[in-house]
């Protein structure tokens, strides 16, 4: 059985659930998604077990600083998503897209080379297991309009506005 590190925190979007595996954060999700994250970390790992662990590797409290403003204390944790190579392609390019700007997935899909990919993206984007420091909710529809976030829109709406504030 694989054990995995766990942290969770409270925050104004409800209570974040981080995973860590030997130095990478490896699941970010929110505690009434529980159910979710464990799918996909069953999927990638087999049984598992989390061991709780206050802020491993300091991951939490890069999320605190993110939640109180610092939008750039994310970018440096290394994360490690499992999945196809083209899902880790979508995944880190999603790290491409600046705090308080969006993207619509078929940009992000020609962005990649794969300008008829989109619901691909789209698919992709749904399946992140490390939401928020990969920025899933920074991807839009064509039109802008939010469609989407495994989080719940009300989520994807809190993030995209957190990060406006003082831009």
């Amino acid at each position: 059985m694989k054990r995995l590190h766990v942290d969770s925190l409270e925050s104004p979007v409800g209570t974040i659930v981080l995973v860590e595996d030997e130095g990478r954060l490896c699941s970010l999700d929110y505690a009434d998604y529980e159910q979710r994250m464990m799918m996909l970390l069953e999927r990638r790992y087999g049984p598992v077990s989390l061991v709780p662990q206050a802020d491993p590797c300091g991951f939490s409290s890069r999320v605190r600083r993110y939640l109180e403003g610092d939008y750039h204390s994310l970018d440096e944790i290394p994360v490690s998503t499992g999945g196809t190579p083209f899902q880790q392609q979508v995944w880190q390019a999603l790290r491409s897209i600046p705090p308080g700007q969006t993207l619509s997935y078929g940009a992000l899909a020609s962005k990649l080379g794969r300008p008829t990919a989109s619901r691909a993206v789209g698919r992709t984007n749904g399946l992140n297991p490390v939401a928020i420091v990969l920025p899933c909710h920074r991807v839009v529809g064509a039109d802008a309009s939010l469609t989407g976030y495994a989080g719940g829109l009300e989520r994807k709406r809190w993030l995209l506005s957190h990060e406006r504030i003082g831009l």
